[in-house]
């Protein structure tokens, strides 16, 4: 039986932890980009659910059904938030399956920590 090594423990943890803080910060390079209304409203936001950018077609703003454009923004938000998660999430389960052994715990739901 090999000897347990504390310290080489808290090494690997430590590390992991870097890394996965790493990944972490990556998040707000990683890019997606959703509409609503056909492309009358597209939003761009990164994966760690920053909104960058809001465009909104002229054609639809109505001035006496301004509910519509908002309705539209609010779907177009919400889209790319939904792909902004899931891209994060992706992400860091990559991150997780080669810093644990074996590609991961077997039955260890990672998502439950936003990973």
């Amino acid at each position: 039986m090999k000897d347990f090594n504390m310290a080489n423990l808290f090494g690997k943890f430590t590390e992991m932890q870097e890394k996965m803080q790493q990944a972490q910060e990556s998040l707000k390079e990683l890019i997606v980009e959703a509409e609503s209304g056909g492309g009358m409203v597209q939003v761009k936001a990164n994966a760690a659910k920053e909104l960058l950018k809001i465009t909104v077609d002229r054609d639809a703003v109505d001035p006496n059904d301004l509910e519509l454009t908002e309705d539209l923004i609010v779907a177009a938000v919400n889209k790319a938030l939904a792909k902004a998660d899931e891209a994060a999430r992706e992400r860091m389960q990559q991150v997780s399956k080669d810093l644990l052994p074996g590609g991961g715990l077997p039955g260890f739901d990672l998502s439950k920590f936003g990973l």
